[in-house]
């Protein structure tokens, strides 16, 4: 079914051209009346690098503004890369919800929006539903291959990897979980969302565009280790897809799945929480991952969450107090060889 904005014009206007060979540094400007300008815009940074005809790669960070391996690996690539290096077209786009990323936020402190969660967006909506309209219609269209590099933000933490999902184009699996094989981060998985709508990551795949994500950390902050694995592993994914040349060192992938929602465990609880498991150690089925305590009185015995199968844990709730509803641990599994 067509979309009844479908024809509208996005508001964001380009100052780079997408078709012209070289370096660009430039933005995508999109217009916002606000208090302190009356005709502001939000200048949202971006590179284009080209190079003769070949595949296009869009890598996309700061989708969430509190996770930092992304920002870090593409505005240095960005300031790195060189048309010499390329065949075909690098698009970079270091903080793609660019309020959120300047603030420091998951999402938007203009208007609350989770980028995320927006898709396909609207050209009439807010400006996080105007920044996932241009990327529906004038960026994803574009690409061959797209990699968004996340980690946890301040909520969670994980054990570094990439992932693809369960695809129902056997061929486009395969294609994505390739190009996750070729990030080689510690830890490589087909992974389960809890819920896909509005993902840009959906958005991508019914496109028929490979595409790879990443969780490389947590905690609202970054690390040397996280840092370069984006590094390194955008280039690879690079190599991989054609677009650099060269030879990169993989190093070896712990091959996961994520076969059912019983890799996820909630809180139903507020309170203090005390994790039991570390992060990448082994689990059972029935094990205690973590406690929450009721901070109102002494005395309560804590509620205890437990893994509903074997596997690894791989993620985490990151802050000393839960709420009722967050996220507590994520499980994955060995994948069958």
């Amino acid at each position: 079914m067509s979309r009844p904005d479908a024809l509208r014009p996005s508001p964001i206007v380009p100052t780079v051209d997408f078709d012209r060979d070289g370096v660009q540094h430039g933005c995508l400007r999109l217009p916002y009346s606000r208090d302190d300008s009356a005709w502001g815009s939000i200048m949202i940074p971006m590179t284009v690098v080209k190079r003769g005809e070949g595949p296009t790669a869009l890598l996309t960070g700061g989708n969430h503004g509190d996770e930092y391996e992304g920002p870090i690996a593409l505005f240095e690539l960005a300031r790195v890369l060189t048309t010499a290096e390329v065949t075909g077209r690098v698009i970079i786009v270091p903080a793609m919800n660019y309020p959120a990323f300047r603030a420091g936020t998951r999402t938007s402190p203009i208007d609350g929006g989770n980028l995320n969660r927006s898709f396909p967006g609207r050209p009439d909506g807010t400006p996080t539903e105007k920044i996932a309209d241009f990327f529906q219609r004038h960026l994803l269209p574009m690409a061959d291959v797209v990699v968004d590099l996340h980690s946890g933000g301040r909520t969670l933490a994980f054990v570094p990897f990439t992932a693809a999902h369960a695809q129902a184009d056997a061929d486009q699996e395969r294609r994505a979980l390739a190009a996750v094989a070729a990030f080689a981060a510690p830890y490589s998985i087909r992974m389960r969302e809890i819920d896909p709508v509005g993902m840009y990551d959906t958005a991508a795949e019914e496109l028929g565009r490979v595409f790879v994500t990443t969780e490389l950390g947590g905690g609202g902050t970054a690390t040397a280790h996280t840092v370069d694995l984006a590094r390194r592993g955008i280039r690879s994914v690079l190599g991989h897809a054609g677009i650099l040349g060269g030879s990169i060192d993989r190093p070896p992938t712990v091959q996961l799945d994520m076969p059912t929602d019983a890799c996820f465990v909630f809180s139903e609880s507020d309170g203090l929480i005390e994790p039991c498991v570390g992060l990448g150690e082994a689990v059972r089925r029935g094990e205690v991952l973590a406690r929450v305590y009721g901070t109102d009185r002494t005395g309560l015995a804590p509620a205890a969450y437990t893994a509903g199968l074997d596997g690894i844990l791989i993620g985490r709730y990151f802050p000393g107090l839960v709420k009722r509803g967050d996220c507590l641990a994520v499980i994955g599994v060995p994948a069958r060889s």
